[in-house]
């Protein structure tokens, strides 16, 4: 335990459980990607008789434009929120000045940098957003009916670690707790990512175009 540092935990963290939780993330997408390829191809594989370029790009990027389709003109304020929500889920993590230097440590890359007034901003939007998210689950009682206790679970995995990374870049609190506490959360949310609802960040592009597929090519209707 004397070994056990704040600086012994940070090098950890940044280090061998990076590395981990990346392996884990994208093999874990990889995985599931190949799972649900073959599932189909065994379910449902009349589907693939009708695949489309042209109407699965067109069912991607009409969903990928705010308000461009029907159900999303029906909830024009959530639709927003949710767009903002998304934008500065992944903005703040790919373009934080902080974590493009880990990047450029683990992995020799990094990305352009947003100064850090804009992520301390975008921060602050993405955590009222998802006070929003999680007031209306509690709120409507269509949308309650469907949430269970792993889907508030989920969205808290996505929260924290925005949380504590504000936290830890104004020093509100125990700082040596603090960051640790952001790098491990962050750490954590990607190991669960592949095997939870999350992985829809990669499984959206493939459903859209499926969908596209079906009532574009297959019913010459359309999704948006």
């Amino acid at each position: 335990m004397e070994n056990l540092t704040p600086l012994a935990i940070y090098r950890f963290l940044s280090g061998p459980a990076l590395w981990f939780s990346m392996t884990v993330f994208l093999g874990g997408l990889t995985l599931r990607l190949g799972y649900l390829y073959r599932l189909s191809r065994r379910k449902d594989p009349v589907i693939y008789n009708h695949a489309s370029f042209r109407w699965g790009l067109k069912s991607i990027l009409f969903w990928l434009v705010p308000w461009a389709t029907v159900s999303m003109r029906s909830q024009p304020v959530f639709t927003g929120v949710v767009f903002v929500f998304h934008f500065c889920l992944l903005a703040v993590p790919l373009f934080l000045n902080a974590h493009n230097v880990l990047w450029d440590e683990a992995f020799g890359l990094s990305l352009w940098s947003m100064p850090d007034a804009w992520a301390d901003g975008l921060t602050l939007v993405f955590l009222a957003a998802t006070l929003f998210v999680v007031m209306r689950r509690s709120v409507r009682p269509e949308v309650r009916i469907l949430t269970s206790a792993w889907d508030y679970t989920l969205t808290a995995l996505t929260a924290l670690p925005f949380l504590t990374g504000f936290l830890a870049y104004h020093q509100i609190g125990p700082y040596e707790l603090m960051l640790p506490l952001h790098i491990g959360l962050a750490e954590i949310l990607l190991i669960v990512i592949p095997f939870s609802k999350l992985a829809h960040m990669l499984l959206f592009f493939f459903s859209r175009a499926f969908i596209g597929f079906e009532l574009g090519a297959r019913r010459g209707a359309r999704s948006w």
